[in-house]
């Protein structure tokens, strides 16, 4: 009787073990998403890391590791350490297009992150988006990681259109200054601050009175200067990385050209001030981060401690501090999320929550990828070192 049923039974022993196959592969594709193992994730910077504007990739890279690790010593993100392999991209649109499809293709990274400039992130998020990988905390103000929503893009830094009409504002309510001449680096960069300069100007009724450009990646600032000297500027607002406008201000200075000089946070104040030192004195830069060396603000304070402990050499700092929140959202969010993480799923919680980071708010929504709307001043003192300021109505001290 036994052996009239037997190949049935064993039927549905095959049958059984057949979907027992299935659904152990179902689970091993659930969780074996890009940079994802049982023992970390892997995140991927594609950003400048030599040249001119160096200071500014290894600022958010500094920021992003030191976050890491403040997550890796208290036993990682659901027992998973978390590792950033890091490019270098010269800044320069077509290098950061390989450096991108490397981390993607090759490396396998769960997400980008720290990004450093608007010309390269136009051409390393279409990239990611098509494979969708996050593009998560990029150092650009850029308007169009933010006005023209996508479900991959996580900003955390105020825009550059908040930065400069911060700075417009301040010049007019504070200082009284009518004559505003602008420079600014000749691509998307330094177009994005220039239509955030003019629609400031705009609203008041107002125009530039000189603009003049310099090529990205030089200090071929002297042309630019001659054309913005013509116009006798009251203040020079600056859209550029640390290096050409350190020159541009040596040159007036030598020039006797003495406007009051501005520029928005991309610059690197912490580099602009160490170059320029006391010629530095009065030049305000605005920040989209809290002043770091203010450990009165919780936040500041456990960023003081991260970086220490990563690395004991290492200055606090306006980039890494970015960096630092860049990093720290992403752990949070790894942590509000499942044990076994997807990009999807990162993004939807980061889409659908707010952050309180104790000195730092962000806040997003699923149609909202901002992250932070706040915009800090600083001015460099007669010691050649950034403090917090209230108003451009301050002196130099």
């Amino acid at each position: 009787m036994l052996n009239r049923f037997a190949p049935a039974v064993q039927f549905l022993l095959a049958i059984n073990v057949l979907a027992g196959s299935f659904l152990a592969l179902a689970c091993v594709s659930a969780v074996a998403e890009p940079g994802v193992d049982k023992t970390k994730i892997l995140f991927g910077q594609a950003a400048v890391l030599e040249g001119p504007a160096a200071a500014l990739g290894q600022g958010m890279r500094l920021g992003l590791l030191a976050a890491f690790a403040e997550a890796n010593r208290l036993g990682g993100v659901h027992q998973r350490q978390l590792e950033l392999i890091s490019l270098n991209d010269d800044y320069e649109p077509e290098k950061s297009i390989n450096a991108t499809q490397q981390l993607i293709n090759k490396d396998k990274v769960f997400a980008l992150v720290g990004a450093v400039g608007t010309p390269t992130a136009l051409a390393a998020q279409p990239i990611a988006a098509a494979a969708g990988v996050p593009f998560i905390g990029a150092f650009t103000g850029a308007e169009f990681l933010r006005s023209q929503f996508q479900r991959d893009v996580v900003n955390v830094r105020a825009s550059y259109f908040q930065e400069t009409e911060a700075i417009v504002d301040h010049l007019i309510k504070d200082r009284h200054i009518s004559r505003i001449a602008i420079l600014y680096q000749d691509d998307s960069f330094g177009l994005a601050g220039l239509a955030g300069v003019q629609q400031a100007l705009a609203r008041r009724k107002m125009s530039l009175v000189a603009d003049a450009t310099f090529e990205r990646n030089t200090t071929a600032v002297k042309m630019a200067l001659w054309t913005i000297r013509k116009a006798q500027p009251e203040a020079v607002i600056m859209i550029g990385p640390y290096r050409p406008c350190t020159a541009f201000i040596r040159l007036a200075h030598q020039l006797q050209m003495k406007p009051l000089f501005a520029s928005i946070s991309f610059v690197g104040s912490d580099a602009l001030a160490k170059e320029l030192g006391s010629e530095g004195a009065g030049v305000f830069v605005s920040q989209v981060v809290p002043f770091p060396a203010d450990d009165s603000i919780p936040f500041v304070a456990r960023y003081h401690h991260a970086l220490a402990a990563f690395d004991p050499t290492a200055t606090p700092g306006f980039v890494s501090l970015e960096g630092y929140l860049v990093g720290r959202l992403i752990v949070a969010a790894l942590e509000k999320g499942p044990e076994a993480p997807t990009r999807r799923a990162l993004l939807d919680t980061i889409s659908n929550n707010s952050f309180d980071f104790l000195g730092m708010h962000l806040a997003y929504h699923p149609d909202d990828n901002r992250g932070s709307n706040t915009v800090f001043l600083t001015m460099v003192g007669a010691d050649g070192k950034s403090k917090p300021v209230k108003s451009f109505a301050e002196i130099p001290q």
